[in-house]
């Protein structure tokens, strides 16, 4: 509270200071925790995408009676493929390119995941990365690929 020339002296006191300061700690923190964290976010569309053509690739090897695997491309693939479905005709064009070109994919235990005809597969997982955020990919064999969240 500021005084007046009457003798006492000038500016805040240290109770006033203090409290201002936690104000402004305790706003940083929550602008801090307000603030969404965009690598995650672009990995995690990344997921939901693959999740929905895998199982549109699944489905159709199950309708045509085909064999179809899906596989990362290796880093040194000259058709800018960063991944592809083998197996599927030429005719269903699914994307073969991350949204996120920083993302990288490991099939986990195997080069490629298998999506049919047989309606049980093995249980597979797929490991997603985007700069330090990882999500994993898994399915039982007879469920649809789901995320499962962040893995260390």
């Amino acid at each position: 509270m500021w005084r007046g020339c009457t003798g006492g002296s000038l500016g805040f006191t240290l109770i006033e200071l203090l409290v201002v300061l936690a104000i402004v700690a305790i706003a940083s923190a929550l602008v801090t925790v307000a603030l969404p964290d965009r690598t995650q976010d672009r990995l995690n569309e990344d997921a939901e995408r693959l999740v929905a053509l895998l199982e549109s690739a699944r489905a159709e090897a199950r309708a045509s009676g085909i064999a179809v695997r899906w596989e990362p491309a290796a880093a040194d693939a000259n058709d800018g493929a960063q991944f592809r479905f083998i197996g599927l005709p030429a005719s269903l064009a699914l994307p073969k390119q991350w949204l996120d070109p920083g993302v990288t994919a490991e099939v986990v235990g195997a080069r490629a995941v298998t999506l049919g005809p047989e309606p049980v597969l093995p249980a597979q997982r797929i490991v997603l990365q985007l700069a330090d955020r990882r999500v994993v990919l898994a399915s039982d064999g007879l469920a649809p690929f789901a995320p499962q969240g962040p893995s260390p």
